[in-house]
């Protein structure tokens, strides 16, 4: 891994939450983005090199919908750069970590990605980003 990709941050509105981060950061969302696949809406802001991904739920049975429904707003995930995320998965897998999908999928902002299980990491949901190129 190396270095914290951005930090993902689960929203309920997120036009209402880019205002906010908006105002945070005195600039707007460089990004806004669906994965339909994952049943999730995104938008991005840069804070000098530090990423934030805003994520609404576009669906109520995606995984962002379930985290709101269980736990409310806040922190979703951190995600780390890697430069070859299969192999990095493996290691990650053969040091006991779980993997939760084998075969990285498609993300957001242009990035193959993979999840850890929170369970294995403390608690916090690890993803794992490589730009596709």
């Amino acid at each position: 891994m190396r270095k914290i990709e951005h930090i993902g941050i689960a929203v309920k509105d997120l036009q209402a939450s880019n205002l906010i981060f908006e105002k945070l950061f005195g600039a707007p969302a460089y990004k806004e983005e669906e994965v339909a696949s994952e049943g999730v809406k995104t938008s991005f802001f840069m804070n000098g090199p530090n990423k934030i991904e805003l994520l609404e739920a576009t669906n109520p049975d995606s995984p962002i919908a379930k985290f709101l429904e269980k736990k409310g707003e806040g922190i979703h995930h951190i995600a780390f750069d890697v430069e070859d995320i299969v192999s990095e998965s493996e290691r990650l897998k053969n040091e006991g970590f779980t993997v939760l999908n084998e075969i990285p999928k498609k993300g957001a902002d242009n990035k193959l990605v993979a999840f850890l299980h929170p369970k294995t990491t403390n608690g916090v949901l690890i993803e794992l980003c490589q730009e596709i190129k």
